[in-house]
């Protein structure tokens, strides 16, 4: 037996969608800002580097993230202590040490906000899933692409220093 369809007015689905993605995004980003710095300092088989990335080949030179990169919001200091990436200096081993880190909190928080978009499904008509899916796929992906292009850069450098 599968429950009835969820029947909402259109300014209802576009008001729920909105409430739904900024509280989820939200919550998502306070729980990965919390997430001990420990537990964070180690590639997992999540953020290991993959053989398709050929050691950052794939993001400069097929996706050039470098073009574009500088043009997405930077939101790691939005709560108290968080870690502003655009400050980094270049040459500091141990402020580049902890800008890997933050890579990885990063990943894990944008892979985590696209989580909301199965629940978006439980109410939206289809085109509206279709909405809803284009969303969480332009508003993280490309955060996404840059964290891991970030990283491999940076380990490169630091494996060298």
């Amino acid at each position: 037996m599968s429950l009835p369809p969820i029947i909402l007015p259109g300014w209802a689905i576009g008001l729920l969608n909105v409430v739904i993605w900024v509280g989820w995004i939200t919550i998502c980003g306070y729980l990965a800002h919390k997430i001990p710095t420990r537990w964070l300092d180690h590639d997992t088989w999540l953020t290991r580097t993959k053989r398709f990335e050929s050691n950052g080949r794939f993001y400069s030179h097929t996706l050039r993230i470098h073009r574009w990169k500088d043009r997405l919001p930077e939101l790691g200091a939005v709560f108290p202590g968080g870690f502003a990436k655009r400050s980094v200096s270049q040459g500091e081993k141990n402020v580049m040490s902890r800008f890997v880190i933050e890579t990885r909190r990063a990943e894990y928080a944008h892979l985590a906000m696209m989580g909301a978009f199965p629940v978006t499904l439980l109410y939206n008509p289809l085109w509206a899933d279709g909405v809803n899916l284009a969303f969480a796929l332009v508003a993280n992906l490309p955060c996404l692409l840059v964290q891991r292009y970030n990283r491999i850069r940076l380990q490169r450098v630091l494996s060298v220093s």
